[in-house]
């Protein structure tokens, strides 16, 4: 049993209530998943000959293609396990290991962007939720919040989210949980910052709607299949229940 490919199945399922469906008779180990409105893909999942990516070894192994950055690919590729998106776009695909040398912690993320990438995020009317991080080493959120007296903050923009939407602030270490629940008042505000460890071209203005009295630490959302929040992200439906029931 390939327990990566399992989890990450589970995981699609769970946060995008998908599941893969198999357009080609003839190659029955191709799954592909796709949006329930558009029907693109946003991943797809394959077996291929070792010896096509490289490996130097005999056998199939399983991959999944993911759609990113062209900036991003070309970081990823450099790292084990990765590879350019076999049979697609070699710029804005790859192509990951399903062997257990990329932890399916690791691919969700990757799945959550290739998701919003491929998404028709323009004629998007449901409102979604998304865990969002913030790094206290870069930023005091606490003094810009006590500084607000609207608790309003300029957070830069993330792709796929649209005002409206509801973002959970998860805090990096030493505090690695989530602490704010919030609501998208606005997004695509110009506001180009070329210095500091954060640069952006947009922003959104995000209006803090609650402080979670106990804040809802890193272990419960990996009990929800989020082993990490480094960027942008959907919550799965289980998460988001925790969330709601919290206070």
């Amino acid at each position: 049993m390939n327990n990566v490919k399992d989890d990450l199945i589970l995981y699609v399922k769970n946060t995008y209530h998908v599941k893969p469906d198999h357009p080609f008779s003839t190659v029955p180990n191709c799954s592909v998943f796709r949006h329930s409105d558009t029907r693109k893909w946003f991943a797809l999942m394959m077996d291929v000959s070792a010896r096509k990516l490289g490996l130097g070894n005999d056998g199939q192994v399983d991959l999944i293609n993911l759609k990113c950055s062209a900036a991003l690919a070309g970081v990823l590729r450099q790292q084990t396990g990765f590879f350019p998106g076999y049979h697609m776009h070699h710029d804005s695909w790859i192509s990951i290991l399903l062997d257990g040398t990329v932890p399916s912690g690791e691919i969700s993320p990757l799945i959550d962007l290739s998701y919003t990438l491929t998404s028709d995020t323009q004629h998007r009317s449901a409102t979604r939720s998304w865990l969002i991080p913030a790094n206290p080493k870069y930023y005091d959120l606490e003094t810009s919040l006590r500084l607000s007296p609207d608790r309003t903050l300029f957070w830069k923009q993330s792709a796929g989210i649209l005002a409206g939407d509801t973002v959970y602030i998860y805090m990096a270490s030493p505090v690695s949980a989530v602490k704010y629940k919030c609501k998208v008042m606005e997004t695509d505000i110009p506001r180009r910052r070329s210095n500091g460890p954060v640069p952006m071209d947009k922003a959104m203005r995000i209006k803090v709607q609650k402080t979670y009295r106990k804040p809802i630490p890193l272990d419960t959302l990996k009990s929800h299949g989020v082993h990490s929040v480094r960027s942008a992200r959907y919550v799965p439906e289980s998460l988001l229940a925790v969330f709601r029931a919290s206070h």
